[in-house]
């Protein structure tokens, strides 16, 4: 079969045959009686497999390097072509999310588009310090989706307090780029997604920090519990009150449950949670307690803090004696300030 018979029925172009015949993919085999060369079978076939692996993505070296082997095994190329294309894939990926950032960020000029650019870039760096740099520094409008997406991404400690304060500068918008965080299969991102949408203000980020009450992660429950709480939402109480018996950010959960105990309302639920702990908690949780107890306002714990003041472990007897003390101290004083007010 000529070359143009062959282009015809193949539908690869003549130079492309020639080019094929010229690398030593694909030589024509025959000869006419007019000298022309011909292609036989075994050649067309030939083509077929150049074209097969040229769809998968190889270059024309490396097609004629694994047609030439007699020990090329498919399975491996297949492997390489795979790895090649998910990389590729991943910077593609990576361009269109950057694209989409700029678009978002709705610049007016070329002068806005680098800005943002120069931002993405920083946020993406390898080097911490210039990753916090580029969330402290920022000077333009940014798509809370970027802030968000570096937030759930970043490990170091100090960039993701700059990153949270720069989301939660940028409004509640930030919740629906974070939300996505929190159905995450590692702990670790729905941590930082949970810290994050405790800062952003809104009965948004305030649904999502409830639901993450059930989350199975017990520091995501905790971020939670304290986000809550100190939105005044009394919901978070027995999350509390576990911190303290737990020893999980206890100071923390403790000083939280003080505050939401100003509200006469939840103040005797909180302390009948507290003190319902006492009898079956050990000695160094009946301690939390006893300081979780001296938060609450003048006057609430005094009876509680006396009672431990009788335990049978002296660590927490003295410690409790101590708080009651102190808490009846305070009890005076306020009730002076009333009867002078």
């Amino acid at each position: 079969m000529l070359i143009s018979e062959v282009a015809r029925r193949s539908g690869v172009s003549t130079r492309m045959l020639r080019h094929y015949d010229a690398l030593g993919l694909v030589r024509p085999t025959g000869r006419t009686s007019g000298g022309y060369r011909e292609y036989s079978p075994e050649d067309i076939r030939r083509i077929f497999h150049v074209e097969s692996l040229r769809s998968l993505g190889l270059s024309l070296r490396q097609i004629g390097r694994a047609l030439a082997d007699p020990a090329f095994t498919p399975a491996a190329l297949v492997g390489d072509l795979i790895r090649q294309t998910e990389d590729r894939l991943n910077r593609e990926r990576e361009l269109l999310d950057r694209l989409r950032a700029v678009d978002a960020s709705a610049p007016f000029d070329w002068q806005g588009v680098l800005r943002i650019v120069e931002l993405l870039r920083g946020l993406h760096s390898p080097s911490p310090a210039r990753r916090q740099q580029a969330a402290l520094t920022q000077d333009a409008p940014v798509p809370t989706e970027v802030l968000a997406e570096a937030v759930l991404a970043e490990s170091d400690p100090n960039v993701a307090g700059a990153l949270r304060w720069a989301l939660a500068r940028a409004g509640a918008d930030g919740v629906a780029g974070l939300t996505p965080g929190m159905r995450s299969e590692r702990a670790d991102v729905r941590r930082r997604a949970v810290m994050a949408i405790a800062e952003l203000p809104g009965d948004e980020a305030t649904a999502v920090l409830a639901g993450a009450l059930d989350d199975p992660d017990p520091a995501v429950r905790g971020h939670a519990a304290l986000g809550l709480g100190r939105r005044g939402d009394d919901t978070a109480v027995p999350a509390l009150v576990g911190m303290v018996v737990d020893g999980t950010n206890d100071v923390e959960a403790a000083e939280v449950l003080g505050t939401l105990a100003l509200d006469p309302a939840c103040a005797d639920r909180i302390m009948t949670a507290l003190d319902g702990k006492l009898a079956t908690a050990d000695s160094a949780a009946r301690i939390r307690l006893a300081q979780a107890l001296a938060e609450l306002p003048a006057g609430l714990a005094g009876d509680a803090l006396r009672r431990l003041a009788q335990d049978s472990d002296q660590a927490v007897a003295l410690i409790a004696s101590a708080l009651a003390a102190q808490s009846a101290d305070a009890a005076s004083s306020s009730a002076a300030a009333r009867r002078l007010t």
